[in-house]
């Protein structure tokens, strides 16, 4: 059987003539800062299996000449990272068996305007403890494009078939050589930050950001992400938009396991 999958991303256009390469930014979203290279914070909230994945997808999108990254301990508690709650200014990433309700993996931003203020990405381990999905170029692949969602990065490509661009954020059954970024995403990384900001959304706060409501929470169940927004190249949802009651918007990206095709849009059970 052939893995296909519908891979989350979240970001966004800064409005640039971009070279003949480097033109897969979506929705105009980016972190507001006001100089280059800006330090974002990503916070560790994943089960030790995953923490050296998470240290190389650091580090290589560390290489961006736009961007430095730095890792800091969240809490692991097993609720915490079910619940796996945004933090103010920073990407949070968590690790769960979030249980058999489609995706493999989630990314999430919180966008005031343009502007992301805060950021999470999920793994979900019901399906990376699986046969499947249980090898090291799946992980790091998954967490490479999670966490270069959640500061700007679209797909270089959605055809499955298509020969890898040898970058995560490639669409593909096989993951062995799309595990890392490549000059491309680099190049549009430079373009989305080209432009400086007059304030920045990029902190140090530790103070989590709650929605308006208890009932507005976004989490790893379908039916909280709101709208439908966008389908990948095989017929599948891929993106969806919340807007809560102070206005803040949530875009999710979803990226589909194997066994959730042909299960309806959200993969239902």
């Amino acid at each position: 059987m052939r893995t296909y999958i519908a891979l989350a991303a979240l970001v966004f256009t800064a409005g640039f003539a971009a070279p003949a390469h480097a033109d897969h930014a979506w929705g105009g979203y980016h972190w507001a800062r006001t100089a280059n290279p800006f330090t974002l914070k990503v916070v560790d909230s994943v089960v030790p299996a995953w923490d050296g994945y998470l240290d190389t997808a650091i580090a290589d999108w560390a290489v961006s000449g736009v961007l430095d990254l730095s890792k800091e301990n969240g809490t692991t508690g097993s609720n915490d990272r079910r619940q796996c709650k945004p933090i103010l200014g920073k990407i949070r990433v968590c690790s769960q068996t979030y249980g058999r309700n489609g995706w493999l993996g989630i990314a999430s931003i919180w966008a005031s305007g343009n502007h992301i203020t805060q950021a999470t990405t999920k793994v979900n381990d019901t399906y990376f403890g699986t046969a499947t999905y249980n090898t090291p170029a799946w992980k790091q692949m998954v967490m490479c494009q999670e966490i270069g969602h959640d500061f700007g990065l679209d797909h270089q490509d959605e055809i499955f078939s298509n020969a890898n661009l040898d970058t995560c954020m490639d669409y593909t059954s096989a993951p062995a050589s799309n595990q890392h970024p490549n000059a491309h995403d680099y190049e549009e990384l430079d373009l989305i930050y080209a432009h400086l900001d007059t304030m920045t959304t990029v902190a140090a706060s530790t103070v989590r950001m709650a929605p308006a409501n208890a009932d507005e929470e976004v989490t790893d169940d379908p039916e909280t992400w709101g709208r439908e927004t966008h389908r990948s190249a095989d017929g599948r949802s891929s993106q969806y938009e919340r807007t809560l009651q102070n206005g803040t918007k949530v875009i999710t990206h979803v990226l589909w396991a194997d066994d959730a095709r042909g299960r309806g849009s959200r993969g239902e059970r």
